[in-house]
């Protein structure tokens, strides 16, 4: 791609990606659901006196961190693939195939969006921490540093991830069911609720795979004092394979990504689409 669509592709989708966030903004149901994932995560911390075994770190810390970065990847793989199914069903993709450049510009709106939202629920989610339940704040400049770099790698590891499971769903109705199972099995085996030092080995190391276990790490070695680093498996923060892995499937999310949505588009059809709409009704009237 030269430089000049490439730059219109940025453009546009920086220009679409701003529309969109006004329009969600004033959606009221769609922000109160974001605002009642930190209202649950803060109630669960509450509920946590514990420390962290081996430590003197609360484990409401651990969980308060773990959860920060559950809301990033939750945001990034589940809403963002909802979003983008719903979208294909009314037509989007079938436009964006008249449009030149419009599956990056597409892209890159909804990665606007996505991060926006993002980083707003985590700022709203440690800053109530603080002050509602004594939650963990970085102490330095290293570790707000470390929380931005932990915070934008981890979006960009399942943002473009997020997209390209979008492009393969079938439909909004069945789309949930298919990506609740393995994120809630992810957050329950990630180190999210409880040291991952407690799971089996084998468990560490296929957990270790994915994203969400070195995103809540490296949000902990950002929030957490340097002495819960013993309840971690290698002993220490781990922070360069934090950002190797991290990395890792940012790349493999964009290879993902543009060409699926690409195959979505071409797919689209106005009969396709018909057909769709006449089985959304249907089932909405079986129902």
């Amino acid at each position: 791609m030269s430089k000049a669509p490439m730059t219109n592709s940025w453009r546009a989708g920086l220009q679409r990606g701003g529309i969109e966030l006004r329009h969600l903004v004033r959606n009221g149901k769609e922000m109160s659901g974001h605002l009642t994932n930190v209202v649950v995560a803060l109630v669960v911390v509450g509920f946590i006196s514990d420390d962290v075994p081996g430590t003197q770190t609360p484990m409401g810390h651990l969980v308060l961190a773990g959860f920060a970065a559950y809301l990033l990847f939750q945001i990034g793989l589940m809403n963002l693939p909802q979003i983008l199914v719903t979208e294909r069903e009314e037509g989007a993709l079938l436009r964006l195939r008249a449009t030149p450049g419009g599956i990056p510009a597409y892209l890159i709106a909804k990665i606007l969006q996505v991060v926006v939202v993002a980083i707003g629920t985590l700022a709203l989610l440690l800053a109530a921490g603080a002050v509602l339940v004594d939650g963990p704040l970085p102490k330095g400049p290293g570790d707000w540093l470390t929380l931005l770099w932990v915070t934008t790698l981890g979006l960009l590891a399942v943002v473009p991830l997020g997209a390209a499971i979008g492009a393969v769903l079938p439909n909004p109705r069945e789309a949930l069911a298919l990506i609740m199972l393995p994120v809630m099995a992810l957050l329950l085996t990630s180190g999210v609720v409880y040291p991952i030092t407690s799971l089996p080995a084998v468990v560490q190391r296929v957990v270790s795979l994915f994203p969400l276990k070195w995103m809540a790490q490296g949000q902990r070695s950002a929030l957490l004092p340097d002495s819960a680093r013993t309840a971690e498996v290698a002993g220490s923060w781990e922070l360069p394979m934090v950002a190797l892995v991290l990395t890792a499937w940012a790349v493999i999310g964009f290879l993902l990504a543009v060409p699926l949505l690409r195959r979505a588009a071409r797919r689209e059809s106005g009969s396709r689409l018909s057909a769709g709409i006449r089985k959304a009704e249907q089932s909405g009237a079986l129902r």
